[in-house]
């Protein structure tokens, strides 16, 4: 368990969940695994209390712990009954809880039988796509939770953004640790770049071996507990092959940001002899392969991203792209190296669209592709992602699909070097970092 002391503030998340503090929906936090959603958790608790809840009023249970290894429903529902105290609103916190077996049965009866406010994390989505939903119809709300922003690895890494004034006049922003020493915000936006922001590393510091070892532990937990694991307790046994998941993994890493055909990938893994392994028999079929990254989608390991065609005003079914939830992982898994980093900012922009509530598709339009439609209510902002808008050839392939889009919405383009110029008739030219730093 985590002490309390060693907590950092993820208010983005907390917030969330108190705006639905005693309502009736369970609350469900889901995310990939050592994204934060046990602390989440912790801070709830420690909000509870701060707000006059006593601890008898407060139940937590950790399912990855051994004390609660071999629960089933009817055992997980007779624990929490010996909890309850009469005549006192409860406050439930259920860690990791889709490894009992039949969970949703015992929830539900927590909901009807006792006074009681539940919350729940998990670590795969097929807890709530098929049973849970099934179970609870509408009375559950969901908090989708990543690994840090940028503005949060700042924060976890004891850096403090100051302005500073130069000789000159100008004014720029600067990165200050806890000893006082500056430090370029480029800098750090290149270690986030590099370690990726999983709050363990805080823990341990800016240190590649350690670093590793980290997303190793991450990155075998994930595979084996919630994907091949699940399938195994679910009896079905569709992820049957490590070595075909390992090498879809490997080539949806490797592949973040670009238009991908699943039809496709069995096709690319023979062909490039990547199951050369003298097991396999032929290509693997298109529906194997789509089972194998549904599971990885199911884990929160990638993130699928539709196309929308910005003239038909419809989403396309061809040519999705997947980005990983944290770039951290992508370096662990390929190496780290600086190739194809257009997309490993796109990789970025991305889930800080996803953070900022945006629901989030690719733009269609004619022959030309938008990297990011961002809508939310009644809000829309056309994105393009690009290393540096120094060079004119760059300028005229960035903007030429927004120049093509005929409504008002916002229009900008996030670069780490956006030139001289701030705007194009109406389009933003805007530095990634300081719009990673800017909400």
């Amino acid at each position: 368990m985590i002490d309390t002391h060693k907590l950092k503030k993820r208010d983005l998340y907390l917030n969330k969940i108190i705006a639905f503090q005693d309502t009736e929906p369970v609350k469900v936090v889901t995310g990939i695994r050592r994204c934060g959603k046990s602390s989440l958790l912790k801070l709830m608790v420690l909000h509870l209390k701060e707000s006059g809840i006593t601890d008898e009023q407060i139940l937590e249970m950790n399912f990855e712990s051994h004390a609660f290894k071999n629960m089933n429903s009817d055992s997980f529902y007779e624990y929490v009954k010996q909890h309850i105290v009469p005549n006192k609103r409860m406050y439930l916190f259920f860690d990791e809880v889709q490894r009992v077996p039949n969970w949703e049965d015992a929830v539900n009866s927590f909901r009807v039988d006792f006074n009681c406010d539940i919350y729940v994390t998990g670590s795969n989505a097929y807890m709530l796509s098929s049973e849970y939903a099934t179970y609870l119809s509408g009375r559950c709300v969901e908090i989708k939770m990543l690994p840090l922003s940028f503005s949060e690895f700042l924060t976890f890494h004891g850096f403090e953004v100051r302005e500073i004034k130069s000789s000159l006049g100008g004014i720029r922003k600067q990165a200050f640790d806890k000893n006082d020493e500056r430090y370029e915000l480029r800098d750090v936006f290149d270690a986030y770049m590099r370690f990726g922001g999983m709050p363990g590393i805080a823990d341990i510091g800016l240190d590649q071996e350690k670093a590793l070892m980290l997303l190793e532990g991450i990155y075998s937990t994930v595979i084996m507990r919630d994907i091949l694991e699940r399938e195994n307790r679910k009896g079905q046994s569709r992820i049957t092959d490590p070595v075909l998941l390992k090498k879809i993994i490997m080539f949806l890493a490797d592949n973040i940001g670009s238009n991908i055909s699943v039809s496709s990938i069995g096709n690319t893994l023979m062909n490039e002899g990547l199951l050369d392994n003298g097991k396999r028999k032929g290509t693997p079929s298109v529906h194997t392969v789509q089972s194998y990254i549904n599971a990885l989608l199911e884990s929160y390991f990638f993130y699928e991203i539709k196309r929308f065609d910005i003239k038909g005003k419809e989403f396309l079914r061809t040519l999705g792209k997947y980005y990983i939830v944290d770039i951290g992982l992508r370096n662990y898994l390929l190496g780290f190296r600086n190739r194809d980093s257009g997309h490993a900012l796109e990789n970025i922009v991305y889930f800080e669209l996803l953070r900022r509530g945006y629901d989030v598709s690719i733009g269609k339009i004619d022959n030309s592709e938008v990297d990011f439609i961002a809508t939310k209510a009644d809000n829309k902002i056309y994105v393009q992602v690009t290393e540096s808008m120094t060079s004119e050839d760059v300028r005229k392939r960035e903007l030429s699909p927004l120049q093509k889009i005929s409504d008002n919405y916002e229009k900008i383009i996030l670069s780490l070097n956006p030139g001289m110029d701030s705007s194009y008739n109406g389009i933003k030219s805007i530095n990634l970092i300081d719009w990673l730093i800017s909400e």
